[in-house]
């Protein structure tokens, strides 16, 4: 049970995707209702960017496409491999804590400087899970 423990953090990151991906969609598809914006008008990201004020979301989700698709990989490989024990376990959680905070500062207030702090935090933690699995798979 211990090597499947790390897809719990993996299924956390991904609800995270999900509720972004539901916020935008809410932002998006209010904003063009209420300044009845045709589908059409905001067919490329130029457009959209030009129509649509609100990108605090679409933004964030773009963001959970970037380094978290380190982080799946990294959950594959420690599972695979037999790597998943407290400190691997410890350092993914840190990582989808740090993106809930980061989401939600992107999504809600947009700081940049406390979004900053988080972006960072989590990719600490991202680069230690990584550096975790390196050294346990190097000495076999």
């Amino acid at each position: 049970m211990e090597g499947r423990a790390i897809y719990l953090p993996v299924l956390v990151m991904a609800a995270l995707t999900f509720a972004v991906w539901l916020r935008m969609f809410v932002v998006r598809i209010g904003q063009m209702k209420r300044e009845r914006i045709h589908p059409q008008k905001v067919a490329t990201s130029a457009q959209a960017a030009a129509l649509l004020t609100d990108s605090r979301a679409a933004d964030n989700f773009r963001n959970l496409f970037e380094l978290p698709v380190l982080f799946y990989v990294a959950a594959v490989v420690a599972a695979q491999a037999g790597q998943v024990g407290p400190v691997t376990l410890a350092l993914a959680w840190a990582f989808v804590l740090l993106r809930i905070v980061h989401s939600a500062i992107h999504c809600g207030y947009n700081k940049v400087i406390h979004r900053f702090y988080a972006y960072v935090a989590s990719g600490l933690a991202l680069w230690a899970l990584w550096a975790a699995l390196a050294v346990g798979l190097l000495r076999g």
